[in-house]
C-alpha cells in the first residue's frame, strides 16, 4: 500500500509552499497582524490559483478535489501562520456542499470557490455562536447547532467583534433566529470541517517545531549548541511525536472523508482532538526551548502560539471534540 501523497497533491503542496513562503514572510504576518487586516491582494491570489474551491464540484465552479488536498493547503496555509479568510470561507464550502439542497448549493456554492463569496461557519452553544472567525467580513454564515444548520446572511443576524488573543484572524460573537435550514448530514460535513481545522494546526506545530530544532542548533550556551543537552533534545523529540501523531491522523481522517465514509467521524474527532491539544503544546515546548527570548513581543513564536491555542477552541474544544 502507497501512503504518499499522489504527484498531482505533490504538485499541491510544493505550489502551495513556495507561494506561501513568499507572500506570508514573519514581517508580513506581523503587520497584517498588528493592523488587524487582510491583504486583499493576497485573497485575489489564492483565488486565482483555485484554491477557495479545491474540494468543491466543478458543477459549482471548483476543482473537484477532495477533502486530502484541502488538508494539504491548510497545514500549508498553518505553517506560515497566515491571515487570510481562507479557512473560514473553507469551513462555510464544507458544510453547503455536504449538506446544503440544490437551490443552496446554486446559490453560494460559485461565489465561494471563486472567493468572491466569503463565508463562515459558527457553533452555536446557549442561542448564540461566541466565537465565528471572520464573521464581519462574511456574505454568508453557517450557523451550527447540534445535527443542524442554518445559512444565515449579514443583514439577519447580530455580528459583535470580540477580542481574543490571536491577533491573526478576526472572531465575532453571531447571533440569529430564522435563516434557511440545511437539509442535508449536517455532521458528517461538520467533521470535515473539522480536518480541514486539523491540518492548520498540523501545520502551525511543524512550523514551531522547526523554529526550534534550528534555536538549538545556533543558541551556544557553554561552547555547546543547547540541542546537545537532554533538557532540549528531549523537549525536540516530543514535539515531533506530536506533530507526527496529529497528522498522521489528520490526513487519515482526509482519505476517509474522501474514500471510507463509514471511519469519518471517529477519525476526524481523533484528528481535531490530537491535532488541538498539539497545536498549542508544541508551540509551547518550542517557547521553552528558545527561553527569554521566545516569550518577547519581537519574536514572531508568539503568533504561532496564540492562533494555536485559539484554534484549539474553534468548532468544539478537544475534549468535546474526543467525546463525540
Amino acid at each position: 500500500m502507497n501512503f504518499d501523497f499522489t504527484d498531482d497533491q505533490q504538485a499541491i503542496k510544493s505550489t502551495a509552499h513556495e507561494f506561501l513562503a513568499s507572500r506570508f514572510k514573519p514581517e508580513k504576518v506581523r503587520e497584517l497582524a498588528e493592523s488587524s487586516e487582510y491583504d486583499d491582494s493576497l485573497w485575489k491570489e489564492m483565488a486565482d490559483l483555485g484554491w477557495p474551491g479545491i474540494f468543491i464540484a466543478e458543477e459549482h465552479g471548483g476543482q473537484g478535489l477532495g477533502v486530502l488536498e484541502l488538508v494539504i493547503l491548510t497545514e500549508e496555509l498553518g505553517y506560515v501562520c497566515a491571515p487570510s479568510p481562507f479557512l473560514s470561507n473553507a469551513a462555510a464550502g464544507l458544510l453547503i456542499q455536504h449538506a446544503g439542497s440544490d437551490e443552496q448549493k446554486e446559490r453560494w456554492l460559485p461565489g465561494i470557490a471563486s472567493g468572491d463569496t466569503r463565508g463562515t461557519v459558527g457553533v452555536v452553544t446557549n442561542g448564540s455562536a461566541p466565537l465565528v472567525p471572520d464573521a464581519d467580513l462574511a456574505s454568508v454564515i453557517v450557523l451550527v447547532d447540534c445535527d443542524t444548520a442554518t445559512i444565515v446572511e449579514p443583514a439577519g443576524a447580530q455580528v459583535d467583534r470580540v477580542d481574543t488573543i490571536d491577533d491573526t484572524r478576526p472572531y465575532s460573537r453571531v447571533t440569529a433566529s430564522g435563516g434557511d435550514s440545511l437539509p442535508g448530514d449536517v455532521q458528517g460535513a461538520a467533521d470535515r470541517m473539522a480536518i480541514a481545522l486539523a491540518g492548520e494546526l498540523v501545520g502551525i506545530g511543524q512550523r514551531t517545531l522547526d523554529m526550534a530544532v534550528e534555536y538549538a542548533k545556533d543558541r551556544q550556551q557553554f561552547g555547546r549548541p543547547i540541542g546537545a543537552y537532554q533538557a532540549v533534545s528531549h523537549n525536540c523529540a516530543q514535539m515531533l511525536m506530536e506533530v507526527e501523531g496529529a497528522r498522521s491522523l489528520t490526513y487519515y481522517a482526509g482519505w476517509a472523508a474522501d474514500h471510507e465514509p463509514e471511519s469519518l467521524s471517529v477519525a476526524s474527532s481523533m484528528a481535531k482532538a490530537y491535532a488541538s491539544d498539539a497545536g498549542f503544546r508544541v508551540p509551547a515546548r518550542s517557547l521553552q526551548v528558545h527561553g527569554g527570548i521566545g516569550f518577547t513581543w519581537e519574536h514572531d513564536l508568539h503568533f504561532f502560539l496564540k492562533r494555536g491555542k485559539t484554534g484549539a477552541h474553534l468548532w468544539g474544544t478537544p475534549a468535546s471534540t474526543a467525546s463525540e
